[in-house]
């Protein structure tokens, strides 16, 4: 594996080239619900105008990504890694996981995986981490956008379910409001148990 950092813009429109699967997570920081990944083979003969980095686009502009990444690419496959998962694994054993789920969901086999960050799973096939990757590398950005509307889109779900924590508005995170609807209303089966803050609720620090 090779980490790349501090790429050009015509060095990283290399890497990204020939039948590459983007690989990004959302959802290691939350004290709730899944990790969620995914992984994206762009159409070159398809090209999506605006990719970048999810964090970097309002929610507007990740919806409609979202809907022409998914009508565009050649395939896109979803991972995620439950908080059972999580608890068991830990977090980033858990992210590892869900990365080479989405991976091996792929309808087309990649000639090559490159992932967000500086690790990457064992995938059988050739991966690198690229640093900072889903604001450089057109596949990661696309994987970054349905990895985060996926996920929010989960939280929405709970949040319908669980109105009285907002998950809609903080997705989980752990924020102050999170804290207090967490004091308030307790500990969900959904919440990850092993993260320090739902310990300390539960009382097992």
């Amino acid at each position: 594996m090779t980490i790349y950092r501090d790429l050009t813009a015509e060095a990283a429109l290399a890497l990204g080239q020939g039948l590459v699967a983007g690989v990004d997570e959302v959802g290691r920081g939350p004290l709730i619900g899944n990790v969620v990944t995914a992984a994206v083979i762009l159409n070159p003969e398809r090209p999506i105008a605006g990719l970048n980095d999810s964090k970097k686009l309002s929610e507007k502009k990740r919806d409609a990504l979202f809907e022409l990444i998914m009508d565009n690419a050649l395939c896109v496959a979803l991972g995620a890694a439950t908080p059972a998962e999580i608890d068991e694994l830990n977090i980033l054993q858990a992210t590892m996981l869900a990365m080479q789920r989405a991976v091996q969901g792929l309808s087309v086999r990649p000639e090559r995986v490159l992932v967000d960050g500086n690790r990457t799973p064992d995938f059988g096939l050739p991966a690198d981490a690229v640093i900072k990757g889903d604001g450089l590398i057109a596949a990661i950005s696309a994987a970054s956008i349905i990895a985060k509307v996926t996920r929010d889109r989960e939280m929405a779900a709970l949040d319908k379910q669980f109105p009285q924590y907002g998950f809609a508005a903080h997705k989980g995170y752990p924020t102050k409001a999170h804290f207090a609807a967490i004091a308030q209303y307790g500990v969900l089966a959904q919440h990850r148990r092993s993260f320090k803050p739902v310990r300390l609720a539960l009382g097992l620090e």
